[in-house]
């Protein structure tokens, strides 16, 4: 291998590319600022999940019907919400129980030109009242507790009886995401879709969808 080449292969990816998003890394300059002004997510939210990426694709791929106001359920860094808002042109309320994922869904947002509307909330504190607010309900990584079955599963059925047209929630296949799939699946019907992605960017998992229509 070549001096240049050696050098090139060693500097950290800080950025990439995907459906029209861009998506930092830890080293992002913008990541970073973040860090360094002490915001430390509790809750996993550390860093853009790969789940979120099955769901950008599948809706890339299968155009939702009614998406003019979009939940994005246990945010994180928020790039699901924030492609919606960017290529969809969604009006995206992104929501987290841990108010620490702010400052980085923030600083992707801005990367992205666009922002979302933030809520600090727990699944359960969501109300049949504030869902009926939504076309689209989204959430990526939110079934990695035991604990996280029943809650999920509440919000769902809210979120139906409340109207929502479509749900799509994506993971990589933990146990405890087919528990709750299988029990959404029993009571409102719904697929459980197998997707990956392949290419410079990859992911891999599963996604339940629930069309409501």
């Amino acid at each position: 291998m070549t001096e240049r080449r050696a050098k090139k292969s060693s500097v950290a990816v800080k950025e990439r590319k995907f459906r029209g998003v861009i998506l930092p890394t830890a080293s992002h300059k913008a990541i970073r600022k973040v860090k360094r002004a002490g915001h430390d997510p509790a809750i996993h939210g550390t860093k853009l999940w790969r789940s979120s990426l099955l769901i950008i694709d599948y809706l890339h791929k299968n155009p939702p019907t009614a998406a003019h106001s979009v939940l994005d359920a246990g945010c994180g860094w928020g790039i699901t919400g924030i492609w919606c808002a960017k290529k969809l042109h969604s009006s995206v309320v992104s929501l987290d129980a841990d108010p620490a994922v702010f400052p980085y869904l923030d600083a992707v947002a801005a990367l992205n030109g666009v922002g979302t509307e933030p809520r600090v909330e727990r699944f359960e504190q969501l109300k049949k009242k504030d869902l009926a607010a939504f076309d689209l309900l989204v959430a990526a990584d939110v079934c990695f507790w035991d604990e996280l079955v029943k809650p999920v599963c509440k919000m769902i059925d809210r979120a139906l009886s409340a109207g929502v047209s479509q749900i799509i929630i994506a993971d990589p296949e933990r146990p405890t995401f087919h528990d709750m799939a299988e029990k959404m699946i029993a009571r409102h019907g719904g697929e459980l879709i197998q997707w990956k992605i392949s290419g410079q960017t990859k992911a891999s998992g599963a996604l339940l969808v629930i069309n409501n229509q």
